[in-house]
């Protein structure tokens, strides 16, 4: 059995009973699920640079398993030297059992590495989402850091179902994301 079925079985046997107990839903499909996470970097440094692309390409490709893609800017700003349809950033989407292999591999290998962690912020979007700001790619151990040109940092949202940050929260904390305040938020 693979650690992807490993996280989807732990939520179905762990996390949703936990879940209804702490919030008092009726059926299990009220408990909140993981929709998508999506991992992003915002590369303005490319308009200077275009080979900044391609890398930070294969080293999210080789992070996340799947393919990245390249974002484009939607207009023209003179101030940045940035023009319609100029290459801008990469990002990737993960469902499914890519999301949870994912989430495994951050939550208990990737974010232990970053030096003096203490935890991360929890604040979410007011709608139950979740944005997590990471400033070097090297925390991953698929990065191999002699091949390292540029430290360059990412976003990571995970997108729930939850209706309200509290809802979120308990989610993502029960999935084992390390919040600095990891408390129980009782009703």
């Amino acid at each position: 059995m693979s650690n992807t079925a490993n996280l989807k079985k732990e939520y179905q046997d762990r996390i949703v009973p936990a879940l209804q107990k702490e919030f008092g839903y009726k059926s299990i499909m009220q408990v909140p699920v993981l929709k998508k996470i999506v991992i992003n970097e915002g590369l303005g440094i490319a308009t200077a640079d275009k080979k900044i692309i391609d890398v930070a390409m294969s080293e999210l490709t080789t992070i996340t398993g799947q393919k990245a893609v390249v974002t484009i800017s939607r207009k023209d700003i003179s101030n940045f030297k940035l023009r319609k349809k100029m290459p801008i950033g990469v990002m990737v989407t993960l469902r499914r059992e890519q999301m949870y292999e994912f989430l495994e591999r951050l939550t208990r290998i990737a974010l232990p590495r970053i030096r003096d962690f203490k935890g991360i912020e929890s604040k979410l979007d007011g709608r139950g989402n979740y944005t997590l700001g990471i400033q070097e790619q090297i925390i991953f151990p698929e990065i191999n850091i002699d091949s390292i040109t540029k430290i360059l940092g990412m976003n990571i949202t995970f997108v729930t179902s939850a209706k309200t940050d509290e809802e979120g929260y308990a989610l993502l904390r029960e999935f084992g994301l390390p919040f600095k305040n990891a408390k129980k938020i009782n009703k």
